[in-house]
């Protein structure tokens, strides 16, 4: 999929589950019941053990339109590993050149974590298209009119401190997409299937209520 293609793919559904997993089974499973509720992308976490082979294992048994990406990358070793396994996207805590050199080789978006102005012009500089605002819970849906003031070009998915309680706040703010971990990843396959219809349901809510 080209580039384009995934990041508009990912601003049309909103919703980026972030998995963390203890193990692989961990983390194949709840990115299973993720999509079981209606997710359709998935952003795998590089904290969990083997996650070369978790995504490589998504990619053949979830359904072709959902999106795998690799989330946690902190160098461009890995970035590289993400996208042999199938990485469709790749995100980062924080910024790295080489890996943004890395990915815009290979058209892969790389969305990395940053909380300052400079630290996103100079993500935009290096050709990221998407701002991973990280830890949101830190600034609140207020920052992104702050943010886009200098920069209106700027398209930002808030990560960590993202939840049912606030996320059609965010969306109402101008983002392009958010990222859900914590409350996408409690209890049993059917609770996080259940959390994940919330979620989406919100999503359109807010949706309907600004017209698009």
């Amino acid at each position: 999929m080209k580039k384009y293609e995934v990041i508009k793919n990912i601003s049309s559904n909103l919703l980026v589950a972030v998995v963390r997993g203890e193990n692989a089974e961990e983390a194949i499973r709840i990115s299973k019941a993720c999509t079981e509720g209606g997710v359709k992308v998935i952003e795998l976490t590089y904290t969990t053990p083997d996650a070369s082979a978790v995504i490589s294992q998504l990619k053949q048994e979830l359904p072709k339109d959902i999106l795998i990406g690799a989330g946690t990358v902190l160098d461009v070793t890995t970035a590289r590993l993400a996208m042999l396994a199938g990485a469709e996207f790749i995100v980062s805590p924080s910024f790295d050149t080489e890996t943004a050199k890395l990915c815009n080789l290979y058209k892969i978006p790389y969305m990395p974590g940053c909380m300052t102005i400079t630290e996103m012009k100079s993500a935009l500089e290096n050709g990221c298209d998407v701002i991973k605002l990280f830890p949101g819970r830190m600034f609140g849906p207020a920052i992104v009119k702050d943010l886009k003031a200098p920069l209106p070009q700027l398209d930002i998915m808030p990560t960590g401190g993202v939840g049912l309680d606030n996320v059609q706040e965010w969306i109402k703010a101008g983002v392009c997409a958010v990222g859900v971990g914590g409350q996408l990843a409690k209890g049993t396959s059917e609770d996080i299937s259940e959390t994940a219809r919330q979620f989406i349901k919100k999503i359109e809510e807010v949706r309907t209520q600004m017209g698009s």
